[in-house]
């Protein structure tokens, strides 16, 4: 099993200075790299101080010019917010930067906020289009120039300026319905799924939906990624911290997935606990069960569950407003006592 980080610029109060966050940020990703981490993944977000990553292609060449061997995801771009000319160069830029380091994961958006505000008149449910049309017209502006008359975009002949320095780029699709594991596979995409707060089963049935894509593609040669929030540690103090953390961002999370509460210069009220519905779960017992918390030897069992699965790269989520020395701590328990299992 080989490992991801992803990690996001996320501040969860006004009193924050910002140029600790971005500090600590960085500092992450180059323990990450430092540990042999594969890759790490950059989000897209706009006008959330939770997930401060407006433009996820400035982030990777940031990480490429303070790392040495850890790829560069963007993990990932909602399409419905680019032009196909616009991404194709900026995802080839970093690659270049990088000296071939890009890893292109797109996506169909989490939050009809951010569409209310970026794609108005657009629903989340329906965005899947734009991804669909999006990533073989980058692929072939890639290539050379292209005349396109789609659904979602028409432009004359055109092509990407630069292009990429890899001569094939991974191309990866988050997905999580049945429809977008079949696009996936079909078009020979590496696959990202985050079963957010559900137990083992929901990754189940992930896998179950992707064993399905292959067998009607016949056959696949991709990777297949899962994402859990991550807190390893070995002390009470730690453990309650980690808890007390990812209730709190679950609240504001709840807000966004359910449009419930307001969103206030750029933060988001929590949504009273009793209120949450759906994937939203914040019951202590549940999270330290479901998510990749626990001590170690706990984190270890659990990847083990992962690895039996078929999961062939676990995404440690970093970003749960968790105070950022315990982040590093946690980090540092995985690379010193979790990762050497699996290597």
């Amino acid at each position: 099993m080989k490992f991801h980080i992803a990690i996001n610029l996320e501040r969860m109060n006004a009193q924050t200075d910002m140029r600790s966050i971005r500090d600590h940020t960085l500092e992450m990703v180059q323990m990450a790299d430092k540990a042999g981490f594969e890759i790490a993944w950059a989000a897209e977000h706009h006008a959330l101080e939770m997930t401060i990553a407006p433009n996820p292609f400035q982030l990777m060449t940031w990480w490429a010019d303070h790392t040495e061997n850890i790829r560069l995801g963007c993990g990932v771009a909602n399409a419905a917010y680019w032009h196909p000319i616009n991404l194709a160069g900026e995802a080839a830029m970093v690659d270049l930067l990088s000296d071939g380091r890009l890893e292109l994961g797109l996506g169909s958006g989490a939050y009809q906020r951010e569409f209310d505000r970026m794609r108005p008149g657009l629903l989340q449910k329906d965005s899947h289009r734009y991804m669909q049309e999006m990533l073989p017209l980058v692929r072939a502006l890639w290539q050379g120039d292209v005349e396109h008359d789609g659904e979602n975009w028409q432009f004359p002949k055109s092509t990407s300026c630069p292009k990429p320095l890899q001569d094939s780029v991974p191309m990866w699709v988050a997905a999580r319905s049945p429809v977008t594991f079949d696009y996936a596979v079909a078009n020979d995409c590496n696959i990202m799924c985050w079963p957010l707060t559900l137990p083992m089963a929901e990754a189940e049935k992930y896998k179950a939906q992707l064993d399905d894509s292959i067998a009607k593609a016949g056959g696949w040669n991709g990777t297949f990624a899962l994402m859990r929030h991550t807190g390893v540690y070995d002390n009470d103090a730690d453990r309650e911290h980690t808890m007390d953390a990812i209730r709190n961002v679950l609240g504001q999370f709840g807000n966004l997935m359910m449009k419930k509460g307001d969103v206030i210069n750029g933060f988001p009220e929590r949504v009273p606990f009793d209120e949450l519905e759906g994937n939203v779960r914040v019951e202590p017992k549940m999270l330290e069960e479901n998510l990749m918390f626990g001590s170690p030897d706990t984190v270890i069992a659990k990847l083990r569950q992962y690895e039996a699965l078929g999961v062939d790269a676990f995404i440690y989520y970093a970003s749960m407003g968790l105070d950022m020395a315990v982040q590093k701590r946690s980090l540092q328990l995985f690379i010193n006592e979790v990762m050497p299992e699996f290597t």
